[in-house]
């Protein structure tokens, strides 16, 4: 048996490549060091075939499997069941700052196929997968599925997915890890307010900070499936990929198909430990933003679809005073957008509302020193538009069946050149006429019925709205774009190839955010995260909540405000103003270090921060969610800190509730010096907090 080893951040990859068949994986978990005896411990029994069941990275019948198959096609029906054999080596590039690449070719000559693996362990310990398939035969080979699987142990024993609606996305939901498939398939034409995002495999009771955990996201923005498989035999998989609707890739000779990547991320130390790696990986990118995220102004619950010069140019004199960095005109600047019923599609400055083009409203921001935003849905189209009454071929859809209406649009097919071309166009030429920094980048209803050139049109989308974000970007290389999907319904790695940082939601109710946000968190660093404060009333939810609590949950991501400030009074602003100098102060903290979430005992109640990776400063938010069930709630225990320092806390009143009584106001308020050790295992006496009150708290080790 021959074993190729990939290591980085306590994790390993072990794959037999002995051949001729495709390389075994043997393990992905934590790193076991030196692999004497490897071989021989990890042989498998030969329970169900006469040879020992190989899970190779493409499980296949011809091996003995009877799971997923990791490839499934076929040439007019002919050649059902591959069988890849090498085609020559492995390739293999180890990083010296750890992890590595191995590219696998093999082929199935008789079923005239050729398969390109691919394996990335970066230093960061994320797993990337990608398999590429070529038709090397003569005729059409059609592709039904190409998925990265990897086995986990079986001390992986439950799962933790996601499901959601808008607008509360990331809702976790917990199972036992039984025989059979666990497949969550995503058909909505995008990744879905109910996408699982990551699909997590742990050993039993495992939490933020304790267990092992293994999990998947698939790094893909259209159709897609996350998958989770355990058999008698003792195997278990997880995995997923594209899912491919009837004939959707229909290769020619000659003709390739590439998965989209496969993230695989493991931890010995829980979900923050997965969380850890994932992020890193994240930071890791050239892409990545590094400057600081500035403060923004959105203007859709400030004003909704009511543009006047006097109002807008009023309400970024406020945003300006208090702090705001970027002003981002929202849905309504457009042609005939009086409401959600008409105009998308017809790009252009209104000029019934805006007779001198959106230049009077651009000096004057700019003049504040603030950039400048724009709201865009390129990928949509009403009804009643110009658009849609002079180009009806445009629409993504079997010609002459309309699909159903979803918010009053239908989906422009963006892989129609004409389409792309004049969304380039119109696009490029208003952020060049207007000098705009940033785009947010909208996507308000799921594709339905989608056909492109007479086939299942989900693919040809996915790729057509890459390529246009992508040559945009090329035209205008300091353009920032926010992905934003009714909120959070296109949250992966796929859409942040191209893009700065998502709209985590559409709801900015403080309570529905503090889960929304957590669970975001465990795929994405607050960097990424779009969070805003809203107005009291919040108009998704009908609930109030008081402004420390809503400044203290938007203080954890990309922070910003949705929010008529002209209605304000001055003890507001002096607020919004204390709370904008304390997001500009700790955003290089928030930013870069690594989150952390104690496994608090009380569930109505939730403590999470940010903790700098050298362990001298920190930020903690202690969140009451409902009424705590005891009268004296348990001990704040700050996870994360380094146990041989010491540190000083203290309050930020800035973002905290105002405490009084004895029950509400513990001896350390005004602060306290006390070691990471005691901070972390015996922790604070927690005050009793009412629902939607929250308590922030800084820590510095001199």
């Amino acid at each position: 048996m021959t074993l190729l080893c990939l290591r980085a951040n306590d994790s390993a990859l072990v794959l037999d490549v002995s051949g001729p068949k495709l390389p075994r994986v043997l393990h992905w978990g934590a790193d076991p060091g030196s692999l004497e005896g490897f071989a021989l411990a990890t042989q498998p029994f030969a329970l169900q075939v006469d040879e020992p069941m190989p899970i190779t990275l493409l499980p296949a019948q011809a091996d003995g499997w009877l799971g997923r198959p990791g490839l499934a096609g076929h040439r007019d029906g002919t050649w059902p069941f591959q069988r890849l054999t090498l085609t020559g080596e492995p390739q293999v590039e180890v990083d010296p700052a750890g992890g590595g690449r191995i590219v696998v070719e093999s082929a199935d000559a008789a079923a005239g196929i050729e398969v390109v693996s691919e394996l990335v362990l970066s230093p960061q310990g994320v797993v990337r997968v990608r398999h590429t398939v070529t038709n090397s035969g003569d005729g059409v080979w059609t592709l039904d599925r190409l998925e990265a699987l990897l086995p986990v142990p079986g001390q992986a024993r439950e799962l933790l997915d996601f499901t959601g609606r808008w607008p509360r996305e990331k809702q976790p939901q917990r199972s036992e890890f039984q025989h059979g498939s666990h497949v969550r398939e995503n058909r909505r034409g995008h990744t879905g307010h109910d996408a699982t995002g990551l699909l997590i495999a742990g050993t039993p009771g495992f939490g933020f900070r304790s267990g092992e955990v293994w999990g998947v996201h698939i790094g893909w923005s259209g159709d897609h499936v996350h998958a989770a498989e355990r058999f008698a035999d003792g195997v278990s998989l997880l995995g997923g990929g594209e899912l491919l609707l009837p004939g959707e890739v229909r290769l020619a000779s000659g003709e390739a198909y590439a998965s989209p990547w496969a993230y695989f991320a493991y931890s010995a130390a829980g979900l923050d430990g997965l969380s850890s790696a994932l992020h890193r990986e994240l930071r890791a990118r050239p892409s990545h933003p590094h400057s600081a995220r500035p403060v923004v102004l959105n203007t859709w619950e400030a004003v909704y679809f009511d543009h006047r010069l006097d109002r807008l140019t009023a309400l970024a004199d406020v945003a300006a005073r208090i702090g705001v960095e970027r002003f981002v005109l929202d849905d309504g600047w457009f042609l005939g957008r009086r409401d959600d019923k008409a105009g998308l599609g017809d790009w252009y400055v209104d000029p019934e509302v805006w007779p001198n083009g959106l230049h009077p409203l651009v000096d004057h921001v700019r003049g504040l020193g603030l950039q400048v935003g724009l709201w865009f849905e390129p990928e949509m189209v009403n009804p009643r538009s110009r658009l849609a009454e002079e180009h009806p071929d445009w629409v993504l859809a079997t010609p002459g069946r309309w699909p159903v209406l979803a918010r009053n649009q239908v989906i422009l097919d963006v892989a129609h050149p004409d389409a792309y071309a004049y969304l380039l166009d119109r696009i490029s030429s208003l952020v060049t006429e207007y000098g705009i920094d940033y785009i947010k980048w909208d996507h308000n209803r799921d594709l339905v019925e989608a056909v492109h050139a007479g086939r299942a049109g989900v693919r040809a989308q996915t790729l057509a709205v890459y390529s246009l974000l992508a040559e945009v970007r090329r035209r205008h290389p300091k353009l920032e774009i926010e992905s934003c999907s009714g909120g959070g319904a296109r949250i992966d790695y796929g859409i942040l190839e191209h893009t700065d940082r998502v709209w985590t939601s559409d709801t900015n109710d403080a309570l529905e955010r503090q889960a929304i946000q957590r669970w975001t968190g465990l795929l994405l660093p607050p960097e990424l995260m779009g969070a805003h404060i809203g107005p009291p009333h919040a108009h998704t939810t009908s609930r109030y909540a008081d402004l420390p609590f809503r400044a203290a949950t938007a203080l954890f991501g990309h922070a910003g405000l949705e929010w008529d400030l002209t209605s304000l009074s001055e003890a507001e602003l002096a607020q919004l103003t204390a709370w904008i100098t304390l997001y500009k102060r700790l955003r290089p903290l928030l930013h870069t270090g690594d989150v952390v979430r104690a496994d608090h005992p009380d569930p109505a109640a939730w403590l999470h921060g940010v903790v700098a990776a050298d362990g001298t400063h920190a930020v903690y938010c202690y969140a009451q969610l409902t009424a705590p069930l005891d009268l004296a709630p348990p001990a704040l225990r700050l996870p994360g800190l380094d146990p041989a320092r010491t540190y000083e806390v203290r309050v930020l009143p800035e973002v905290s509730v105002e405490l009084g009584g004895s029950a509400r106001n513990p001896a350390w308020r005004d602060g306290v010096t006390a070691s990471g050790a005691v901070l972390s295992t015996v922790g604070l006496r927690a005050p009793r907090l009412n629902p939607a009150e929250s308590l922030v708290l800084e820590l510095h080790s001199p």
